[in-house]
């Protein structure tokens, strides 16, 4: 056990979240490209679990599946924009059962409007409060003659993909103080002042690096976007890359990720102010902190600048713990899920659990993971070794990514990642076994959580059980085909 036991006084908690912040864009992670020093300190004070996964590639469906602890088809909360139910359990919720004065800043993705008590929040200043408040109070200055900014507003598939991903990468209109982000923590830090003598669980949840990228003035030239290699294409990416990115050039495509690992640095900056402050309260010895990402980022593998599929570097995210004295500094490399992070934190904190829980303990560790992105009707399971990626492909979907071909049928992709690392050579045929231990994998997660198990038709083979599973019940009704 990483955890020590506890003490007779519950900590605090700070839970920190970023936005599509991939765990490969960290230096704690390896790579020696990316500019986060806090985050860095942060893992080698604590805990970090380096094969931690999120349940879902976009952000809505993870944020509510982490907070509820149920995986997001459980949740109710699948597709962008569907709104987590307020009689929902939550985190949240939980803590305030024992005491906590709970509170969140930022992006949070409820789909409604703030209001004091939503979701188990004490105080709330989320998506639309944030933008209110960040315009009437920090308006901007003036920028200095000849300086190069990034046009407003951002208008993602509306403007060339090269625009709304900031290939240019140029710098948000404004100063680091008057920044959105930095506005956010600013709004954190006072809460911290504020409630320094309270048991508090606070939330600051960040909206960068989320396309389109955004960093203050000052960052314009941290990164240099020759320093950056364009990942190569497999040979069977070409009718699967969404066509927004088709026409992208290897220096757009430089640009999209120097402009990302700005952001990351801007976001890292930001964190490390949240941790100081507490450190300055003398708050950091009895608080547990928690950093995390809603999921992770494609920055060209495969041809795509995005989250929505199941390769690895859209579904690996950071997960770092830290309370000193009672989390031994470590890396976890088993397995881990974010479903997982609920039952570990309310048990650290001496919290209930939550009533619905599909995770267990992050020190367990797991064989194997299993993600779903039903926007497309997929469901992904990877081992140690392998990783499936399986489709119905009747649903035309309407998330802005449009292939060839949207609607191809059935279809099964198998890869060896021992073999090849990287989710280029399609291995199903010559491994048919794997195949079904890994789509059964995907079956038993689905019939021991999705609330309608009990309608599992009574005949069919292995794909049309999943493809029952696989329809997003909280979506529109999109385009079907046959299977």
């Amino acid at each position: 056990m990483i955890i020590r036991g506890q003490s007779t006084t519950r900590p605090n908690l700070l839970f920190l979240m970023a936005d599509d912040h991939a765990a490969y864009v960290m230096g704690c992670d390896g790579n020696r490209q990316a500019l986060t020093p806090n985050l860095d300190e942060l893992a080698a004070e604590g805990v970090r679990f380096a094969a931690h996964h999120c349940n879902s590639p976009v952000c809505t469906p993870s944020r509510q599946s982490l907070l509820t602890g149920q995986m997001p088809h459980s949740a109710g909360v699948t597709v962008l924009g569907t709104p987590l139910s307020t009689d929902k359990p939550t985190l949240a919720k939980q803590l305030r059962k024992v005491g906590y004065r709970t509170a969140v800043f930022g992006k949070m993705h409820f789909n409604r409007a703030a209001e004091p008590g939503l979701h188990g929040f004490d105080t709330v200043w989320t998506e639309d409060v944030i933008d209110r408040e960040w315009r009437r109070q920090v308006p901007s200055t003036p920028l200095p003659e000849g300086t190069r900014a990034k046009s407003l507003p951002w208008r993602p598939f509306q403007t060339p993909a090269r625009e709304w991903l900031n290939a240019a990468k140029l710098p948000y209109p404004r100063r680091d103080a008057e920044m959105k982000g930095t506005f956010i923590v600013n709004q954190a830090m006072r809460y911290l002042e504020e409630n320094a003598n309270t048991q508090f669980a606070l939330w600051v949840s960040l909206m960068e690096p989320h396309s389109p990228f955004d960093f203050p003035l000052e960052d314009a030239g941290v990164m240099d976007p020759a320093r950056f290699a364009v990942p190569v294409v497999g040979p069977r990416d070409g009718g699967q890359i969404p066509l927004i990115f088709r026409d992208l050039s290897s220096p757009e495509k430089q640009g999209i990720a120097a402009a990302y690992y700005t952001s990351a640095y801007f976001l890292d900056r930001n964190l490390g102010r949240v941790l100081k402050k507490l450190k300055d309260l003398r708050l950091d010895e009895n608080t547990l902190v928690v950093y995390t990402a809603d999921h992770g980022y494609d920055l060209g593998q495969h041809g795509r600048f995005e989250k929505h599929c199941g390769y690895d570097p859209a579904l690996r995210v950071p997960l770092i713990l830290r309370q000193p004295g009672k989390i031994q500094p470590a890396v976890v490399k088993r397995f881990t899920e974010h479903l997982d992070l609920g039952p570990t934190l309310l048990s650290h904190l001496d919290a209930p659990p939550l009533p619905v829980q599909h995770g267990q303990s992050l020190y367990s560790g797991r064989k194997l993971i299993v993600n779903e992105y039903l926007e497309n009707e997929e469901v992904f399971v990877r081992t140690d070794r392998w990783k499936m990626l399986y489709g119905s492909g009747r649903r035309a979907r309407t998330d802005g990514y449009l292939t060839d071909n949207p609607t191809p049928g059935r279809n099964t992709r198998l890869f060896d990642l021992a073999a090849d690392p990287g989710e280029f050579q399609d291995v199903s045929a010559a491994h048919p076994k794997q195949v079904e231990v890994l789509k059964k994998a995907a079956l038993e997660r689905f019939r021991n959580t999705h609330p309608d198990a009990a309608q599992e038709p009574s005949q069919g083979g292995l794909d049309e059980l999943l493809d029952f599973y696989l329809v997003p019940r909280d979506a529109k009704p999109a385009p079907l085909r046959p299977a």
